[in-house]
This record gives C-alpha cells, structure tokens and sequence, in this order.
C-alpha cells in the first residue's frame, strides 16, 4: 500500500516523521509533500521518502485560492500521484483542500485531519472559507480529530445540521502519540496525598497564547488559603515581554529547553503539571507528564480536553479564570494519590505503534 502524505507542517515538528517512521515499520509505503515558503525554517532532517518544495512565499497565505494554485503545482510536478491508493492531508484547509482537488481530478480517496490552526484561526475568522471546509469534510473518506473537544466543536458550531450525521459516522479520534522514551520510562509515584507544599511545573513555549501569568495568578489564590506554591517553567523564550512579566514572581523559578533525558528530573522533582493555553491542538507534554506520575490541568474545549473524565488525570479549565485553576490545583491536593494510579495506564492509550496501526486498517478499508 502507498500513501501520500500532504503536510504543510511536517518541516516544524518531529512528531509527523516518528508517526511516518512508525508507519514504515507497519509495511505501509509513505512519501510525504512537505510545501514551504522557507526551507531554513526546518527543525527535521527529512527521510529519503520526503519531498521538500518551496513553491509559495509567504505573504501568498493572505490570498488562500492563490497559494493553494501553487501548492498543487507544486505536488503534481514532484509526485506520480497516479501511484498512490490514498492521501493523507494533516490540515483541513492548507493540505485537505489539496488532497479534495486532487482526488476529484485522479480519483484517489483521501483522509483529512482537523487541528488548532483550522479550528481557531480559519473555521473562527474566514467566514468566506467555511463553506469550503465543509466540504473537504464531506468529500473525505475519513475525518480524523485529535480531541472529543475539536469534534464536538467543529459539528456543533460550525457544519450545518443536515451535514452533520453524514461527518460524523466517518469521524474518528485520532490523539498524537509521544516518544517512546516516555513510555519506556515511566515513573510511578508511591505516595499519599499532597500536604500543603505544591511544585507546580509548565513545560513549553514561553509566550502569550501559554497563558503561565493566569497560573501564577492562581498561585497567589492558593497562597491566601495557606498554601506553600511555587512553580518551574522550562521552555524557549518566544515573547520577551511574557518572560519580563513571569519573571517578577519571585515563586517562579525559569529555566531554559532542555532534552527529554534531562527533562525527566524536572517532571520527576514536582506534584501537578499545569497548561491553561489559550488554544492547543492536542499537548503532548501533558501525556509526557502523565508518564511520569503528575496529574495535569488543561483547557476546557481544546485539544486535550475530552480524552478523559474531568478527576481521572486531571481537570479542565477556564483558561481566563485564576480561581478555576487554583480549585483544580485543589481538587487534585486532595486526592492525589487517587489520581496518581490512572496516570500510567491512561498514557499508553498514546503509544505510537498504537496509532499508527489504527491509520493502517483505515488506510486499508478505503481500498
């Protein structure tokens, strides 16, 4: 079986080549199109199987029908697609509208993922647009979301009613996996409740979308009730007036990106992980906490929210409420231990071999 991955964002992040690295390993025969306007911006080494094209730049987003001429051209001058049993689209308007074009012209089924940037920024602000990504959803084989959160969202809000039935019976949550060094280090915490000390820990962008200064000010609502919070941040420094603002909280300790193998002692030396971002596709750093004993506290109608009950590893927020996350920071004080025990085996629901087999049969039943 050969698939064709579109994906405008694979060049950003290590997570798409360990899913595609996956996906090899299961027999299933992969190149991706990686489109850019700046091949410099890549935090990737790229595999033999990918082809890297810069074939727009980078003010041409601001006219989508436009971009998406070239990106097409792009494809279809790098790419027998003709070769391919499917395509997989890892956005819904830049790499599904692609995909839609593509298949109605070649006859190729394709499969469309729908993540933060389609749900907070295109179906949200370009009205003109939603039509269009209704439709994507509807001439897809299969709709993939990354939350119960987004779905709920997308079919509720923003896919008219007598669409509705017919997305959602070929929508299915598909979570991001994370490294399998977390998985093969997990670290399960034999203790009782928290007392009234709490190390809080956030580990990410430093930015405004990351919300850190409504977690401090949650702190400082603990602090009244007599609680002893502190809180370490590690991540790279992306706004400076973010960094200028959290730094002046002498409770907050800041220190710089770290690898996985140092990253662990971090996890390992506090009680709660805590991320009330603005927006967020999914968090892998909330599963990599899970894996090493801390319960997590995440934003109520994004990415990660709706994988699991509120109280089983954690609880979602108001991410412009401090009180909202200091009740949760609460709620988990006072039954830690209970939730501790949940935490390792709710992680391997996000095992990459897991996942990847789940694309495979997909993949498979389009044929």
């Amino acid at each position: 079986m050969r698939v064709l991955h579109i994906n405008c964002n694979y060049l950003t992040t290590e997570l798409h080549q360990t899913m595609v690295n996956h996906l090899n390993d299961l027999d299933v025969e992969n190149v991706v199109f990686a489109p850019t306007y700046d091949i410099s911006l890549s935090v990737v080494e790229p595999n033999s199987n990918v082809i890297v094209k810069k074939c727009f730049k980078k003010w041409d987003r601001l006219f989508f029908d436009y971009k998406q001429r070239k990106i097409r051209n792009g494809l279809l001058d790098s790419v027998d697609i003709e070769s391919f049993d499917c395509i997989h689209a890892y956005t819904l308007f830049t790499d599904g509208n692609c995909a839609m074009h593509i298949s109605r012209k070649l006859g190729i089924p394709y499969v469309v993922a729908v993540r933060n940037t389609d749900v907070n920024t295109f179906l949200k602000y370009m009205l003109y647009l939603r039509h269009r990504g209704v439709e994507i959803l509807l001439n897809a084989k299969a709709v993939f979301f990354l939350s119960p959160a987004y779905k709920r969202t997308v079919l509720e809000k923003y896919v008219p009613k007598k669409y509705q039935d017919e997305i959602e019976k070929k929508s299915l949550i598909m979570p991001n996996g994370i490294d399998d060094f977390w998985h093969n280090n997990v670290y399960d915490r034999l203790q009782n409740e928290l007392c009234n000390k709490i190390n809080l820990v956030y580990v990410g962008k430093i930015d405004k979308n990351k919300n850190i200064d409504t977690t401090q000010r949650a702190m400082e609502l603990l602090s009244l009730k007599g609680f002893e919070v502190s809180l370490t941040v590690v991540g790279k420094v992306m706004d400076d007036s973010v960094l200028e603002k959290i730094s002046t909280d002498k409770k907050t300790v800041i220190l710089a990106p770290k690898p996985k193998e140092e990253l662990i002692s971090v996890y390992r030396a506090n009680d709660i992980f805590v991320m009330p971002s603005h927006t967020e596709t999914f968090g892998l750093v909330y599963v990599e906490a899970m894996t090493q004993g801390l319960p997590v506290i995440y934003t109520k109608g994004q990415g990660f929210d709706g994988h699991f009950k509120d109280g089983q590893v954690g609880f979602s927020v108001d991410d412009r409420k401090p009180q909202d996350i200091a009740d949760a920071i609460e709620k988990i004080v006072t039954n830690y231990s209970g939730i501790s025990r949940n935490l390792i085996s709710a992680s391997r629901s996000f095992c990459w071999d897991e996942i990847c087999r789940k694309y495979k049969t997909i993949y498979e039943n389009l044929l």
